[in-house]
């Protein structure tokens, strides 16, 4: 990924045996026949072997067939091999992808997603423009803006020293399509490095494969990645 830049099931206990029912009194042998022996109980069937070895094997596979569905269908997990988005995620860090979130909503400004990128591999950016918006670099202050407003980045999540964009750019979205940066620009081969692939740099939302909304590791950085405030002014 990036350039060169993831309830157990009650099951019921097994079937009792049924000391507790009242049995019929036995009759008493005929004279001449042998007494049955031993201390009066019933003999009981003898479990099955390999019953035991059954039952996990089951739980085994059960489980793997709900990891495989929530894989396929749900979370995936993620590490970060390159510093393009650098503070936010550091290379080695790992997060969790939510593969039904642009299923049931749309991709929103500001996210972070992983998706297929221009070489094929997995990458992962931050959306900083949506289908039908204007992204620019830069205002006057040097401010990428998006439908004309600036976005404040160095407060939120722009790698420290790093300039919002040393190169300019002035795309209008089309629709069904983002503009994807890093937060490390001096490091980082997106949308701005891709613009003239014919698509001006934009990714097609079907090459989504999720959001990322959870760094899990390594412990001491675990966090929720939210979209930044600055991105809520934008119209």
């Amino acid at each position: 990924m990036g350039e060169s830049d993831e309830s157990r099931l009650g099951t019921a206990g097994p079937v009792g045996s049924a000391d507790g029912v009242p049995q019929e009194p036995a009759e008493s042998p005929a004279a001449g026949e042998d007494e049955p022996t031993g201390d009066g109980k019933e003999d009981r069937p003898a479990k099955k072997k390999g019953s035991g070895l059954l039952e996990t094997l089951m739980y085994v596979l059960g489980g793997v067939v709900v990891a495989l569905l929530v894989h396929t269908f749900l979370l995936q997990s993620f590490y970060i091999p390159s510093e393009s988005m650098q503070n936010t995620l550091l290379v080695n860090d790992y997060v969790v992808v939510n593969k039904l979130a642009y299923k049931l909503g749309p991709v929103e400004r500001g996210d972070i997603v992983v998706f297929k990128g221009w070489d094929g591999e997995d990458t992962i950016k931050r959306v900083i423009g949506v289908g039908g918006d204007h992204v620019k670099c830069c205002d006057a202050k040097r401010r990428i803006t998006v439908n004309g407003t600036p976005l404040d980045e160095e407060g939120e999540y722009l790698y420290p020293g790093a300039k919002p964009s040393d190169r300019e750019f002035d795309v209008k979205v089309p629709k069904g399509r983002l503009w994807l940066m890093g937060d490390h620009r001096n490091d980082s081969a997106d949308s701005r490095y891709n613009i003239n692939d014919g698509h001006e740099g934009t990714v097609s939302e079907d090459d989504v494969i999720g959001r990322a909304f959870l760094r899990y590791w390594p412990l001491n950085r675990i966090s929720l990645l939210s979209r930044p405030k600055t991105f809520s002014a934008v119209q």
